[in-house]
């Protein structure tokens, strides 16, 4: 739950920036571990800092990084500034762009990038890269807007294609089709295990929201009471022994949906930390076994999803568009190596 409200004390008015109220059975854990999970792409050190400066309150009290979340509490994150009104600081990094005009740009994103800022991360992030290198040719990066031209966005671990809007007909235009979910996009996963020859392809259906059981997690709802409609369309690429390659289409869009999806199936990526893929799922007890996939790991230290390809209409032209983006290395080197692996090649 999530609302906005002016914090003031003797000396200074404070923002709040986020709201939390923690789950009537929430089993106490303390507050940087809690909002680490809770908060998109934010550090625990960060958190703990916040801590440090007073930001952190629970019930309207500041608190360390060492106070214990118990039922029902409100926790909340303020700061000296509103959260439309953090200066949104132009920064000189590298895109990869694969297509531009002067109504969007097509990017083909790094794992480990943030699509925008927000608490933790207010520098370092896709808006603030596109605020340098648009500031002189899109409206809508002048304005200084906290979120300019983003219609959707990726994980900070998933790599692959997005498109923002530089104008204000081309991020209404983008937005609803986004909305309808009129877009093509098109996902390649490295999962754990291998599936049936009846289970090549398929549509994983089931509503999408957070986890009763763990707050920190979203989870799958298949009778329809909790959560948001979500639909994924998979199909199986290549079988590689104890993991497969797959190919995903979304249907709709929601937070984490290929990671929850594929899990809810028993297919959790490879080395996603948040659902479960990085522990070793499949194959066998050997040490020689255990060290390889440990070095797989190590080769790819992200959840292994890259946003392969996209297609939308032009919001001015209505020509069809569509992109597709190569594999990254530290995924195709992966699949590689399991390759190898499987063929008796690397032992």
């Amino acid at each position: 739950m999530e609302e906005e409200f002016v914090f003031e004390d003797e000396t200074q008015e404070l923002y709040e920036h986020h709201r939390i109220i923690s789950d009537p059975k929430q089993k106490p854990l303390r507050i940087d571990k809690f909002l680490v999970n809770r908060l998109e792409s934010t550090s625990r050190n960060k958190i703990q800092s916040a801590a440090d400066a007073g930001s952190i309150l629970v019930n309207g009290k500041s608190v360390k990084s060492n106070y214990k979340v118990k039922p029902n509490d409100i926790v909340t994150i303020v700061l000296s500034k509103p959260p439309r009104e953090i200066e949104l600081i132009p920064e000189d990094i590298p895109l990869n762009v694969i297509y531009e005009d002067e109504h969007l740009i097509v990017i083909n994103k790094e794992a480990g990038m943030v699509v925008h800022p927000g608490f933790g991360n207010y520098t370092g992030t896709l808006v603030n890269a596109l605020a340098f290198k648009l500031r002189d040719t899109s409206p809508l990066f002048k304005e200084g807007s906290e979120r300019p031209g983003i219609v959707h966005r990726i994980d900070k671990n998933t790599s692959g294609i997005i498109v923002v809007a530089k104008t204000d007909i081309a991020i209404s235009h983008l937005g609803k089709q986004f909305f309808d979910h009129t877009t093509d996009r098109t996902y390649i996963a490295l999962v754990w295990g291998s599936f049936k020859d009846d289970e090549l392809k398929g549509t994983i259906k089931g509503n999408i929201g957070r986890s009763l059981k763990d707050r920190l997690q979203m989870d799958v709802f298949e009778n329809g009471e909790f959560g948001k409609h979500a639909v994924t369309h998979y199909k199986v690429i290549q079988n590689i022994g104890y993991v497969s390659l797959i190919e995903c289409k979304l249907e709709t869009g929601r937070t984490h949906q290929i990671r929850v999806h594929l899990k809810h199936i028993g297919h959790p990526l490879f080395n996603d930390e948040r659902y479960g893929g990085d522990s070793i799922l499949r194959g066998t007890t050997f040490t020689k076994y255990k060290q390889f996939v440990n070095n797989c790991f190590k080769m790819l230290p992200r959840h292994a999803l890259h946003a392969k390809s996209l297609g939308f209409t032009h919001p001015v032209t209505g020509e069809r568009l569509y992109f597709e983006s190569e594999l990254p290395y530290d995924m195709e080197s992966t699949i590689e190596k399991w390759n190898g692996y499987i063929s008796g090649r690397e032992l």
